[in-house]
């Protein structure tokens, strides 16, 4: 009878010590919509207005964390956040994420790589703004031109010798010989 309740008090004891007994699952906190926003708040996140209310409350609360450092910003900060902002509202949901998992596979790339990342970034700055228009017109036709599909010409591939094996089929001269 001690062993039982022993037992079922280990039991109890280690449960409320897991971190599974703990586990409470709470529902996300709502993130204010862009009438709720204030004057501050709102001029910090002008690009973003007219996609505010169609962004998760994920996406809001981050957003809201960078308009409470924005005053904090020099004037040349905040005019580059803002640039931002605007060429981050005018990606497709699909280009977005295109970004974010270039970005997440540059995070994992080695030390080279990123280095080499950075060194063809700086070099692209230093270029004068009629060579960058060309090279973003550039990309932005590699991305509307559909790449051709590949040609169905048939290949003539070798196929590796098959090993002899016995053949009912004898050649005419074999059994003719036995």
């Amino acid at each position: 009878m001690a062993r039982a309740r022993f037992g079922l008090i280990l039991a109890v004891a280690l449960w409320l010590a897991s971190p599974l007994g703990h586990a409470v699952v709470l529902p996300p906190l709502p993130q204010p919509s862009w009438t709720e926003l204030n004057a501050e708040q709102k001029h910090a996140l002008a690009p973003l207005a007219s996609h505010w209310d169609k962004m998760s409350g994920f996406q809001r609360k981050k957003w809201l964390g960078i308009a409470q450092r924005y005053p904090s910003l020099s004037p040349e900060e905040q005019a580059r956040l803002q640039r931002r902002m605007t060429d981050w509202a005018k990606l497709t949901p699909d280009e977005r994420k295109q970004a974010r998992a270039k970005y997440k596979s540059l995070q994992k790339a080695p030390p080279e790589q990123k280095k080499a990342v950075k060194q063809k970034w700086e070099e692209y700055k230093d270029l004068p703004e009629p060579e960058k228009a060309k090279l973003k017109a550039e990309a932005a036709q590699k991305r509307t031109t559909p790449r051709p599909a590949p040609s169905k010409q048939p290949v003539a591939a070798k196929s590796p010798p098959t090993p002899s094996a016995p053949s009912s089929a004898a050649p005419v001269d074999q059994a003719a010989s036995r």
